[in-house]
């Protein structure tokens, strides 16, 4: 029986994974997170995600999840804010606009691993600026690719979605489930 290891401490993963029904464990492993000059946007997500799951594995009988999320506006990366400055120059760019969050995973076991993303269409509505200090100030957009939780206070500023919810919370639980389905089945 092959084991689920998450590799990540988000509390977010967690907890959608838990949600989902999945039995898993967590091991993670730190990773430098630095784009590479010139990478796109999804080849970066997919590459955080192999080099964290790959960074966990151990043994031959689990699956290692790994993934990473971003937020994209236009051609740049927003990941997660350096201090409130950096939240406030986010949370300005996204204000009235779409962006797009991708988050890759990898799920890493003996046979290698398999590499995917998810993508999802976010639109803002226009913040004010006391709106968005107000937001920076709760310290919700501190630990959050774009500086934002969809699933928290900034649900309010969510005009629309076209894509999965859940990429956007940190982890596109159906995408997961549908190659771990495939994993399990080859058992």
């Amino acid at each position: 029986m092959m084991q689920l290891v998450l590799a990540s401490q988000s509390p977010r993963r967690k907890e959608l994974l838990a949600l989902a029904g999945f039995k898993f464990s967590v091991r993670s492993r730190p990773v430098e997170e630095a784009r590479r000059a010139g990478e796109a946007p999804v080849a970066y997500a997919r590459r955080l995600a192999r080099e964290k799951a790959h960074a966990a594995w151990e043994l031959l009988g689990e699956v290692v999840l790994g993934a990473d999320t971003i937020v994209v506006v236009g051609d740049r990366v927003l990941e997660k804010p350096a201090d409130a400055g950096d939240a406030r120059a986010m949370l300005r760019l996204l204000s009235g606009r779409e962006h797009v969050v991708i988050t890759g995973i990898c799920l890493r076991h003996a046979g290698g691993a398999i590499v995917d993303h998810a993508e999802t269409s976010v639109r803002f509505a226009e913040m004010t600026t006391e709106e968005i200090d107000e937001y920076i100030a709760s310290g919700e957009p501190m630990d959050k690719a774009g500086a934002y939780a969809i699933q928290g206070l900034a649900s309010k500023f969510v005009e629309r979605i076209d894509g999965c919810y859940f990429n956007v919370v940190g982890l596109p639980v159906s995408l997961v489930y549908r190659h771990w389905k495939l994993l399990a089945g080859d058992q």
